[in-house]
C-alpha cells in the first residue's frame, strides 16, 4: 500500500496513513455530517398520463375508434353520415366498379376473406348444433329406458331446428335458466289463454249471435298466435 495520505488522531494531530482497499486520501473522505449524495436520489422517470400502460395496447383501440367514427360525405346530389370504415369499403368499391385494377384486386381479396371466414362460422356453428342434438336425444332416451328423469337441458333438443336443405339452424326455446323461466310463465299464459278459447267457443255454441263473445273470441286467438309464434310452437 502507498503512504499518501495524513489522518488526524486522537489528539487532533495529522498522522501518515497507508492509502488502499477501504481507505481513501484523507481529502476525498466524507466529512462528518456532509452527505455523500448533496442533491439526493434522482427521480424516477415518469410517463405522462396519456401514455399507455405496459399491459395497454393502445393503438388497437385508437384504430377502432377511429374506424367507427361518424363523418359526412357526399354521395351524389345528397350527404350521408358514414363511419370511416364504410367510406373507406365504399371508395374501394366504387374505384373497382369503374375500372380501377389495384381497387378491384384489394375488394375481390377482402369478400373472399369475409365470406370464407363467415362460412367457417357458419359451419361450426351447424356442427355444434347438431352434436349437441343428437347427444341430449341419446341422453334423454337413455333415461327413458333407465325409467329416471334426464337432466334439464338448455337448449332443449326439441327447440332446435336443423334445416340440412338450407344449411340453417334456429333454437325456438330458452337458452338460459332466466330464459327458462320467461318462457314457462309464457306457456303457462299461453295455457290459460287456449282455455278461455274453449269456453268462449262453448258458449258461442249455445249463444252464435253474441257479437260481444265474437268480439272476445277473435281477440284472444290473436294472442294466442302471437304468443305460440313467440315461444316457437307456431309456425
Amino acid at each position: 500500500m502507498s503512504s499518501d495520505g495524513d489522518s488526524p488522531d486522537a489528539g487532533g494531530k495529522l498522522v501518515p496513513y497507508d492509502v488502499g482497499y477501504g481507505r481513501p486520501p484523507a481529502a476525498t473522505r466524507f466529512r462528518p455530517g456532509q452527505s455523500g449524495n448533496p442533491r439526493g436520489r434522482p427521480r424516477k422517470s415518469r410517463l405522462p398520463d396519456h401514455f399507455p400502460k405496459l399491459h395497454e395496447e393502445r393503438l388497437k383501440q385508437v384504430t377502432l375508434q377511429e374506424a367507427y367514427r361518424k363523418i359526412t360525405i357526399r354521395d351524389g346530389d345528397r350527404t350521408v353520415d358514414l363511419t370511416i370504415a364504410e367510406a373507406v369499403i365504399r371508395s374501394i368499391g366504387l374505384n373497382a366498379a369503374k375500372g380501377d385494377k389495384r381497387s378491384q384486386k384489394m375488394f375481390t381479396e377482402l369478400l373472399r376473406t369475409v365470406e370464407t371466414e363467415n362460412k367457417a362460422l357458419h359451419d361450426e356453428y351447424i356442427k355444434t348444433m347438431i352434436e349437441y342434438k343428437s347427444a341430449g336425444e341419446k341422453e334423454i332416451e337413455r333415461c327413458r329406458r333407465l325409467g329416471i328423469e334426464p337432466p334439464e337441458m338448455l337448449p332443449h333438443p326439441d327447440h332446435i331446428h336443423i334445416d340440412m336443405r338450407t344449411g340453417e339452424a334456429v333454437v325456438r326455446g330458452p337458452f338460459t335458466r332466466e330464459e327458462k323461466k320467461i318462457w314457462d310463465r309464457a306457456k303457462k299464459y299461453l295455457e290459460s289463454v287456449e282455455e278461455e278459447i274453449e269456453f268462449l267457443r262453448g258458449m258461442l255454441k249455445k249463444d252464435p249471435d253474441n257479437e260481444n263473445l265474437q268480439r272476445i273470441l277473435q281477440q284472444n286467438t290473436g294472442i294466442q298466435r302471437r304468443m305460440a309464434d313467440l315461444l316457437g310452437e307456431y309456425v
